[in-house]
């Protein structure tokens, strides 16, 4: 299997959600499980550990994980995804900070929500620009979310890119099953540990906060030798690992649709050639849903952007003379197409030029690195 049809109609979806989940914040419109945009968020988690572990497998037969230099390529590889874009909205958001924040306040005192920190909005100091740059800002509670995008996701994802060939080199030594267990309960009491020492995160960008989530995606992936007993033993692993009480909210909504989200997603990878699945799976990887997932990301990192002048303008311009239905409606039927235009652009001026540029990169590496062998063994090989 080469490529899994319905990983970009999910990815597609996980932006979507959390667009809208974030238009229903800002507009006081609320639906069951749809107005939890962080329910989206351990969604694209979900996908990004299986994804790496995929492409794991499909590089084995000629990437030994034993060596640095693949950890390096590996990292390199993911840099250039995450890192282009991003510099490019963070310069943009920086920007944008102050009238965004005067925009939230409006948002805000019109819904009676608590006021957001202004430092997410107004901090243009070097510290947490550097913070950001270095994609450090995860790690450190001061700076995890203090920036008008919803970029501590990021953070967390570099966290996992980090350790990732770790965790790859223990589940082959001790299995995926029981190496997950063991990485899962070390996750579990750091986040303990930590709260416990008083490091409070807005959000949950510290990697032990939903290391479990990354596992419960790279059990779906990991090989399981064909043994239908070990591939559900993998599903019960990941299903016990979801439920785990740390990263966010724990309420019991929460802790049921991540159950069904593992599940779910389970399904359409392993049983992706049967019936109503199969035509799901399908769907979900036809040239719509195909395109929803490549302008993912970048919908992902820009909605808020637009979404909060947006949602200040309906309110300012209607205030109550309209429902909250209405509102929700008018600002989604604005935003949607604004954002997704300007993801299309950005994706093809930003993402995919960045993309090459890292490949070129590692390209060139490689090619000195081979010049450089073949020079030692000239030299060698002389009288």
């Amino acid at each position: 299997m080469k490529r899994v049809e319905c990983l970009d109609g999910l990815r597609g979806l996980a932006a979507l959600w959390v667009l809208l989940g974030h238009a229903m914040i800002l507009t006081g419109f609320r639906l069951p499980v749809m107005s939890r945009p962080d329910l989206g968020v351990d969604l694209f988690i979900l996908l990004s550990g299986f994804l790496m572990v995929f492409q794991y497998r499909l590089r084995a037969e000629f990437e030994d994980w034993r060596r640095p230099a693949i950890w390096t390529a590996f990292w390199v590889r993911r840099f250039f995804r995450i890192a282009p874009l991003f510099y490019v909205l963070l310069a943009a958001a920086l920007i944008a900070g102050p009238a965004i924040y005067a925009d939230r306040v409006a948002i805000d005192s019109f819904l009676g929500q608590a006021l957001q920190p202004p430092e997410r909005y107004l901090d243009h100091g070097p510290a947490n620009i550097a913070a950001h740059l270095s994609f450090v800002f995860g790690l450190l509670p001061a700076y995890a979310y203090r920036t008008p995008l919803p970029d501590w996701s990021l953070g967390l994802e570099m966290q996992f890119y980090a350790v990732f060939p770790f965790l790859v080199l223990l589940g082959r030594r001790i299995g995926w099953a029981w190496g997950a267990l063991a990485i899962g309960a070390c996750g579990a009491l750091i986040a303990v540990m930590a709260n416990r020492a008083g490091l409070h995160f807005p959000m949950p960008a510290f990697l032990p906060l939903k290391l479990h989530l990354f596992l419960c995606g790279m059990l779906i992936a990991a090989d399981h030798g064909g043994q239908r007993g070990r591939l559900l033993l993998h599903l019960g692993v990941a299903m016990l690992l979801a439920i785990l009480p740390i990263g966010g909210a724990t309420d019991m909504l929460h802790l049921a649709v991540r159950e069904l989200i593992v599940l779910t997603f389970f399904g359409l990878i392993h049983l992706r050639t049967t019936g109503a699945v199969g035509a799901i799976s399908r769907v979900l990887g036809s040239k719509p849903f195909h395109w929803l997932g490549e302008l993912s990301y970048g919908t992902y990192l820009l909605h808020l952007l637009i979404l909060q002048p947006v949602a200040a303008w309906a309110i300012g311009q209607f205030g109550r003379d309209i429902g909250a239905p209405a509102r929700f409606a008018l600002v989604v039927g604005i935003v949607a197409p604004i954002t997704y235009g300007i993801a299309f652009m950005t994706y093809r001026l930003v993402e995919l030029p960045g993309q090459a540029l890292g490949k070129a990169l590692l390209r060139r590496a490689t090619h000195n690195r081979r010049r450089a062998r073949q020079v030692i063994a000239e030299e060698l090989a002389a009288p």
